[in-house]
């Protein structure tokens, strides 16, 4: 995949060198700068690692100003698992939080995303879009009808996330044919504050550019936040049905207009 960037390469990883410089990002952003940690995260090495990487397409964005050998060059990253293969026990990542029995039961082409990250760097340039144009052309090329995956506020604490958290419920709750639902183990309510209470400007402000970005494309999230302790994180699900798309979204989703991020 080319990009407007001579100096960037868009592909997907293709060895286990590719998948370490993916890991080796994802360890900077979720454990160095976010406090994240899980069971198979390698400190000593610094890779961000889990049982779903075997499994999942890895979509990265490579720098090629910066050292392959160091595992260094990876900038951008984007991890995928179409539905016509699933993770360790027949199971998406994203089921460890929520309940995905309505995406499963609609029998449409499903795809996860998750682990998007950029390099602090590359964040406010181009990165971002080269991804999402990656991301655009394997959804068109393989005819997935509906996007999924957890996407992540900094932080724990639902207090200072009521006005993000109650405008999402609000304004964009899923419809139940496609409204998957947070595990009661660590579910978070997300309507905290009533319709009146709601400030637009404050919640878009503390919504992260990657939950404004689906929205923008037309996407809802599902019943109830999740808190995860091990990434130091409030999590909710986007869910996107590119056959609910306006005309706008889709051009929007396809390249024919600009990607903002």
């Amino acid at each position: 995949m080319k990009t407007d960037d001579a100096h960037l390469e868009l592909r997907l990883a293709r060895d286990d060198r590719d998948l370490a410089a993916a890991q080796r990002l994802r360890y900077a952003v979720f454990v160095e700068e976010l406090g994240g940690d899980g069971p198979l995260v390698d400190h000593a090495a610094r890779l961000e690692r889990d049982e779903y990487d075997t499994v999942f397409d890895h979509l990265i964005l490579i720098d090629r100003r910066r050292d392959a050998k160091s595992l260094d060059d990876v900038v951008g990253v984007y991890r995928v698992l179409p539905s016509t293969r699933v993770g360790p026990a027949d199971r998406f990542y994203s089921e460890g939080e929520y309940d995905l029995g309505p995406l499963r039961a609609s029998g449409r082409r499903l795809l996860e995303l998750g682990r998007s990250c950029v390099h602090p760097d590359h964040r406010g340039g181009s990165a971002m879009f080269h991804l999402w144009n990656g991301l655009a052309d394997y959804v068109l090329e393989r005819d997935i009808e509906v996007l999924f995956g957890v996407a992540s506020f900094h932080g724990t604490d639902a207090s200072p996330l009521a006005q993000p958290l109650s405008w999402l419920h609000h304004h964009h709750l899923a419809p139940p044919v496609l409204r998957v639902a947070a595990r009661p183990e660590h579910r978070q309510e997300m309507n905290l504050l009533s319709p009146d209470a709601l400030d637009r400007k404050a919640a878009m402000l503390a919504t992260p550019a990657l939950i404004k970005a689906y929205l923008r494309l037309g996407g809802f999230v599902g019943d109830g936040a999740w808190t995860d302790h091990a990434f130091n994180t409030t999590d909710v699900c986007l869910v996107m049905d590119t056959a609910r798309m306006s005309d706008r979204h889709r051009a929007y989703y396809t390249r024919k207009q600009g990607m903002a991020t």
